[in-house]
């Protein structure tokens, strides 16, 4: 990190730490951090930068450390070629590595993969005890092509599901999908555990834990020892109690709900009345004792677990005697490893082990899930979804202190779409507590949402370079950027991609530093394109031809933040964000751009041979023929992967989540439905002409033909 010579001694500082003192909001344009926030991410790291001195006094602590110490805390090596590190050793330097394999070693050339121990001793007798990451040089591109479906789980109910999608429906869509459609995956929303609440927190980026997912998700009739529970009148009642839920949420025997509004709460998903349901009959479950070999495979997942399972399970079993927000627990109990914590653990084993099995039996259904992915021949199969971070009152937080920037929230800056920047109300971690322990905490966490994956979907893949925080209390615009070992990030994820034999796909929509997707493309990490977003930026500004798209990325019509293809094709989208008063300008001015906008995709799909005339008055036909159009467009890129999103199929008008809002609209609570509004559940989506018509078009069997591509 060499600096310039007209830096301050904080300017200095900041850049030592990795804290950045400026950013680019756009191409060509320079904003100086505020002072006041660069302090405060510093303090965040436990650097003092309160006063002038105190400034002096850490820069000197600083550069002497690191003129000090051989090595940095995490070296890493691709391809099991010597690390560029090393090379500044001084001569005489030796060296030994222990391996993950058990293996003892003094040169680093030639390795295998994984996270070793290396020990270097300087003649001068200094020391460094470092973590060596190996990783394959990248990751291999997808096995030919592939297209897939992209759905929120939640929203997609089958007539068995207890009023919201659950890892039966998961199962059965990806064996449909696989052994009808010919899908190659299907990629979820984050299913990871959420904060329990009064209401909970829909956000699936919101959540408790990332590491483990969320019991909510299950299928409770699935779980081998419900045929053995006792209370079979009690289970009864609440079947019967799940079927009026679920029917309350499809409107079945509630007559035609299709003039329900976006805004409606009628068929709205009740996450909470969902898992009242559940939890209810999984005590009944859980209550069962286990077979022999049933109890041998739930010690194994204990063992393999240890502590990270015993610390989520005590935080659920606190969180029901103390709420769920942990920093307004009894003193004691705010530090996961204090005597008061292991005292009230004891006490509450029996709800520990509750949740423990709880955890262990997602984690069963979930690989249920893979299996019938791979069962039904999909060559990737499930795409799961990490999020950018953790909810603050949540276990991870409580269980990884250490680990994460006390005060600091991540978000975004002010820029050309949002003026005002944005905090998302997720801790960041501290990236020298990261670098310190190896990537401890990251590692288990992608090793965990590996395990029943064939490809992983990173949000924000940008966070893996650097993330904008902001000091609590202060808007986002008081924010700075703090970077990441981006190396070291990349090195453990294609590490622990490749063990799994998976794929990586970054959302790296939106700004992107000059830099981060060749980083990115360089070590197999995909990327994710989405139609409307690409245009020729640096020329004319219209669409971008198909050919000129990149070819290792998910290409895909829409995502879960955005209008439906339908909505945007008819202009909904502007009339749904008029209505809650969202618009930024006059709604002629909206709904013009919008129509340009979509005018000229329109007038690109007809050039192409992909649509025959553009209709002005989007009559029901015209508008299934323009979604298939805008299918086709994505079939003539080079896209590895394109994605359908399954609301699409049926004519959807509605986001699941419309960002700058919360109580205005149903985020994250709605179904999928048809174009008038009524929920279509699992069953009727498998007979819907409509989806099968745009699936056709998928496979390259269209009218238009000549648009499948090649590998």
């Amino acid at each position: 990190m060499e600096g310039t010579e007209d830096e301050t001694p904080l300017s200095r500082l900041a850049r030592l730490h990795g804290v950045d003192t400026s950013y680019s909001p756009s191409p060509g344009r320079v904003v100086a951090a505020s002072d006041t926030a660069v302090v405060a991410a510093l303090a965040a790291l436990d650097v003092d930068a309160s006063t002038p001195q105190a400034v002096r006094d850490s820069l000197a602590a600083r550069e002497r450390e690191l003129s000090e110490r051989l090595l940095p805390p995490t070296v890493v090596c691709w391809g099991g070629q010597g690390p560029a590190a090393l090379a500044g050793l001084p001569d005489g330097t030796r060296l030994r590595i222990e391996t993950e394999q058990g293996e003892s070693r003094s040169t680093a050339e030639n390795l295998p993969p994984g996270v070793h121990a290396l020990r270097a001793t300087a003649p001068d007798g200094r020391t460094a005890d470092v973590h060596l990451v190996v990783a394959p040089p990248r990751l291999p591109a997808p096995p030919g092509r592939a297209y897939g479906v992209l759905v929120q789980l939640y929203s997609l109910l089958s007539r068995r599901s207890w009023g919201m999608g659950d890892l039966g429906d998961l199962a059965e869509l990806t064996a449909w999908a696989g052994r009808a459609l010919g899908a190659g995956f299907v990629q979820v929303n984050p299913l990871h555990a959420a904060v329990p609440g009064t209401p909970t927190d829909p956000s699936p980026y919101r959540p408790s834990s990332r590491r483990y997912p969320d019991p909510v998700h299950l299928r409770v009739e699935d779980v081998p020892e419900f045929a053995y529970a006792e209370g079979r009148e009690r289970l009864r009642a609440l079947l019967e109690r799940a079927a009026r839920l679920r029917d309350s949420v499809l409107g079945e025997g509630e007559g035609d709900r299709g003039g329900a509004t976006e805004e409606s709460q009628a068929g709205l998903i009740d996450r909470d009345a969902v898992w009242q349901l559940k939890r209810e009959a999984l005590e009944l479950v859980c209550a069962v004792p286990l077979g022999p070999g049933r109890r041998a495979a739930y010690a194994d997942f204990l063992a393999e677990e240890g502590e990270a399972l015993e610390d989520h399970a005590t935080w659920c079993a606190l969180a029901e005697v103390h709420g769920s927000d942990w920093r307004r627990w009894p003193a004691e109990l705010r530090d996961p490893r204090s005597p008061g914590t292991a005292r009230a653990r004891a006490g509450l084993m029996d709800r520990v082990d509750f949740h423990s099995r709880l955890a262990w039996l997602t984690e069963e259904q979930l690989a249920a899930a893979q299996r019938a992915a791979r069962d039904a021949g999909m060559p990737v199969g499930l795409v799961h979804d990490l999020a950018v971070g953790v909810h603050p009152d949540g276990a991870d937080a409580w269980a990884q202190q250490e680990y994460f920037a006390a005060g600091m929230s991540v978000g975004a800056p002010p820029d050309a779409f949002n003026a005002r920047g944005q905090d998302w109300g997720l801790p960041p971690w501290r990236p020298d507590r990261l670098d310190a322990s190896g990537y401890v905490p990251y590692r288990r966490l992608l090793r965990a949402l590996f395990r029943h994956a064939g490809a992983l979907r990173i949000d924000h893949v940008m966070g893996l370079f650097r993330l904008w925080w902001v000091p609590q209390g202060q808007a986002p615009t008081e924010g700075t950027y703090v970077r990441y070992d981006a190396e070291a990030m990349l090195a453990i994820l294609v590490l622990e991609a490749s063990r799994a034999g998976a794929l990586v796909i970054g959302e790296d929509l939106g700004t992107v530093e000059p830099g981060v997707r060749e980083a990115l493309d360089a070590r197999g990490v995909m990327g994710t394109s989405v139609l409307w977003f690409e245009r020729d930026w640096e020329g004319d500004g219209l669409p971008l031809p198909p050919e000129r798209w990149r070819a290792a990325c998910l290409a895909t019509a829409t995502t879960h933040d955005l209008p439906s293809t339908a909505s945007r094709l008819t202009g909904d989208h502007v009339e749904l964000r008029a209505r809650l008063g969202l618009l930024t300008r006059p709604v002629e001015e909206e709904r013009a751009a919008a129509a340009a906008d979509t005018g000229e995709w329109l007038a690109s799909l007809c050039r192409l041979g992909l649509l025959e005339g553009a209709s002005g008055g989007h009559s029901a036909a015209s508008e299934e023929a323009e979604i298939q159009a805008v299918h086709r467009f994505l079939l003539r890129t080079p896209a590895r992967l394109v994605g359908l999103w399954l609301p699409d199929a049926v004519g959807d008008r509605r986001p699941q989540n419309l960002p700058g809002t919360w109580d205005q609209y149903p985020n994250w609570r709605l179904p999928i439905a048809d174009a008038a509004g009524r929920p279509v559940c699992l069953e009727d989506l498998a007979a819907s002409p409509r989806l099968h018509a745009l699936v056709d078009v998928l496979r390259g069997r269209g009218a238009k033909g000549d648009v499948a591509g090649g590998d």
